[in-house]
């Protein structure tokens, strides 16, 4: 059916991407790649033949304008799926017997079918069609074909040097040896498929130096008018679409050029063609768009060089790549500014749908480093989810490369932490984003990583109960308890806020009920260090743990010897979101039951601290802490606790005395029934989206908006929370 000639074009396509799905293993992990070997034995031939046919040609099979470029994706996947050298050159052998039977001086059709098929196999297993390039007399027909009459011989011979220049030493024999001839071919002939192609080759080679702008390949200047040239192609609507592919095949290599994505990015009608072919229906064009949007973006990873190795190098007058003064991040903003403004967003967008077949992992990467490329800046984050980059980046965090999904994943962190899940991730889709999410906190991950995927998950568990227990069914418990001790104090604190959103899990509080562990010692501790937001949040945590869980506030005490002098110094902070959370903590206790642990509690100077806290005027910079504590003596009653009226001062008499709380006695009258319940409210108060107690921050920056304000847990969202920078 493959090479059969009775097959339609949209058949002969179903059908390799039939193959392309079920033939190459999904795991390599899996020993049977036995569908594999029997594929390339009985069909790499035919394959062979539906990547060498010219549609200018008579008696071609039928073909759409996708079918070639599947066919290469297929070739790819095969060798891919091979695990040994034997094997491989079982394949390279297939395909050099198959040229080599195509190749006939005197029969100029097949000779040009076998140029066609080298060039299919330098779309997909380029170290197959590197190697037959490589053969004696090869290069040189290409290069003499590109002198032929005919102009099909000429197109055919042009392609295939494009496409074997992307090796350096290629690059460097066509550039001694065809560069001339592609200039003639470009100047000379009239047909617009020849000329274009004849460009691309010439803005290929002029790229051959990569973005070392030291190793310039044409004279200044040159790759600009070649770039001009591209982008008055790409914007005339009366050229096919499959010609003026070519057009953004050739800037996909001169934006390698620092000169020529300031110039690109500045032509708005260039951008706007360009995202509009990115639509349509042909969809080879994809991975020159997304190569192109790398070069402008320069999200391309790159080594550091220690200025040490870069002495050295010249000391031993070895070269040292020289950096375009364009490519500085300054610059690089810049672009990502013009890009979004643009729209490259939704264009991405309508990428990512396109079909596996096509969408290569090596598409999809790239498309994964733009994403995050235009997400570093946090006021541009509400732009790419009001243009629906949320949703696409789902998909490429889930399949592809291990590269890319990393990237994706990434990118989805920084949007998910700034944004309303409800907006950013509409509908079911949220619930996708918090696999991603955990994969990034992973030890082998980067510190940036690990910080964002936190702050992420802190906003979406502070979203819906729904989502925190879905935080928990991934597994992401032990990894976020392992970032609390964390050196980072930027990654400490992100998980501690994560955890504060988490507690109201019941599985998170049987993890604290747990017997033979330290991580109610740690929240504790932590509540002790100076990072004012980190004791917020791990006072929140511990607010809100002590009121579900009254057997928590006995273990407090029994963990460390410092808990006292840490609810003290809750109980005493300036600030007074802090204090806030120490007086409900210190309620909580009193509050839970166990006589011994209340009889403590007065016994100590937390008494004495909370009236002195209840009495002060009202403040409204710290009303809330002093409400709370007027609360607290009004509400609470030691009655069963004999050593309560022998431990007031004639002092504290008389401050309890002004504040209306009982004269004769020294007795707390109660005003409610059930202080368990009250117990319940007032620490779940603490820490919960919405309640009066926390300090919430809202997020209406980027663009986003929702009919009702949303509000985000214990975390400030500013860009220079970056624990690489400390």
């Amino acid at each position: 059916m493959v090479a059969s000639s009775k097959v339609s074009g949209h058949g002969r396509d179903q059908a390799l991407n039939l193959l392309s799905k079920n033939v190459p293993r999904t795991n390599k992990k899996d020993p049977d790649h036995s569908r594999s070997l029997f594929t390339i034995d009985h069909g790499l031939k035919k394959i062979l033949k539906v990547c060498g046919q010219i549609p200018d040609l008579p008696n071609q099979l039928p073909m759409t304008e996708n079918t070639q470029l599947i066919a290469s994706v297929l070739l790819n996947k095969l060798y891919d799926d091979l695990k040994c050298d034997p094997e491989r050159t079982n394949y390279k052998d297939i395909c050099d017997d198959y040229v080599k039977s195509k190749i006939d001086p005197n029969d100029m059709d097949k000779t040009i079918h076998a140029i066609n098929v080298i060039s299919g196999l330098l779309q997909g297993p380029f170290d197959v069609g590197n190697a037959l390039v490589g053969r004696q007399g090869i290069m040189e027909m290409m290069v003499a074909l590109c002198g032929s009459d005919r102009e099909v011989d000429q197109m055919v011979a042009v392609e295939a040097l494009i496409h074997a220049s992307s090796k350096m030493s290629r690059a460097g024999f066509i550039i001694t040896n065809g560069v001339s001839l592609l200039k003639d071919i470009y100047k000379k002939t009239k047909n617009e498929k020849i000329k274009i192609r004849a460009l691309v080759g010439l803005c290929k080679l002029g790229s051959a130096g990569g973005d070392d702008y030291a190793l310039r390949q044409f004279a200044e200047g040159s790759t600009e008018k070649l770039a001009k040239q591209c982008r008055k192609w790409l914007c005339n609507p009366q050229i096919d679409t499959k010609t003026r592919k070519w057009a953004i095949e050739g800037l996909a290599y001169l934006t390698n050029d620092a000169d020529v994505k300031d110039d690109f990015v500045e032509d708005e009608l260039a951008l706007k063609a360009m995202f509009d072919l990115a639509k349509s229906k042909d969809k080879t064009i994809l991975y020159s768009v997304a190569a192109t949007l790398v070069n402008c973006t320069n999200c391309y990873d790159k080594k550091e060089i220690l200025p040490e190795l870069v002495q050295l190098a010249k000391f031993s007058k070895q070269h040292v790549p020289e950096q375009h003064p364009k490519d500085k991040k300054d610059f690089v903003n810049k672009r990502v500014k013009r890009l979004l403004k643009a729209g490259v967003t939704s264009a991405l967008a309508v990428m990512v749908k396109a079909d596996n077949s096509i969408l290569t992992d090596q598409t999809k990467e790239m498309m994964s480093r733009v994403f995050l490329a235009l997400s570093e800046d946090p006021a541009d984050r509400g732009i790419i989810v009001a243009q629906g980059g949320g949703k696409a980046l789902i998909p490429l965090a889930l399949e592809g490369s291990d590269a890319g999904k990393v990237k994706a994943s990434h990118a989805i962190a920084k949007i998910a932490a700034i944004s309303n899940p409800e907006i950013a991730f509409p509908g079911e889709r949220v619930y996708e984003v918090v696999r991603p999410l955990v994969s990034l906190l992973s030890t082998d991950k980067e510190g940036a990583q690990n910080f964002e995927a936190l702050r992420g998950l802190t906003n979406l568990a502070g979203y819906s109960e729904k989502l925190r227990v879905k935080i928990v069914k991934e597994k992401a418990l032990p990894e976020i308890e392992n970032y609390m001790f964390e050196e980072n104090e930027k990654i400490r604190q992100a998980a501690t806020e994560c955890m504060c959103n988490l507690v109201t899990c019941k599985e998170v509080q049987d993890r604290y009920l747990e017997d033979g562990n330290d991580k109610l010692k740690l929240l504790i501790l932590l509540c002790g260090e100076d990072d004012d937001k980190l004791q917020i949040a791990a006072a929140g945590a511990l607010a809100m743990l002590t009121a579900a869980q009254k057997k928590l506030c006995k273990k407090m005490t029994v963990v460390t010897a410092q808990w006292l002098e840490i609810l003290q110094r809750l109980c005493l902070n300036p600030n007074p979101y802090i204090q806030h959370r120490g007086i409900v903590i210190v309620y909580n206790m009193l509050n839970s039951d166990d006589m011994e642990l209340s009889q403590k509690l007065i016994e100590s100077e937390l008494l004495e601290i909370l009236t002195v806290v209840g009495k002060a005027a009202d403040n409204p910079k710290r009303q809330e802490p002093i409400d709370a504590a007027r609360e607290f003596l009004q509400g609470a009653r030691w009655s069963h606790l004999s050593c309560f009226p022998s431990r007031l001062s004639d002092t504290e008499m008389a401050l309890r005395q002004d504040a209306g709380l009982g004269q004769s006695t020294g007795l707390f009258l109660p005003l409610w029934g059930s202080t368990q319940t009250h117990s319940a409210a007032a620490a779940a108060a603490v820490g919960k989206r919405r309640s009066r107690d926390v300090r919430f921050l809202q997020r209406p920056q980027h663009n986003v908006t929702s009919s009702k304000k949303y509000r985000l847990l214990n975390i400030s969202r500013s860009a220079d929370n970056d624990p690489l920078s400390q």
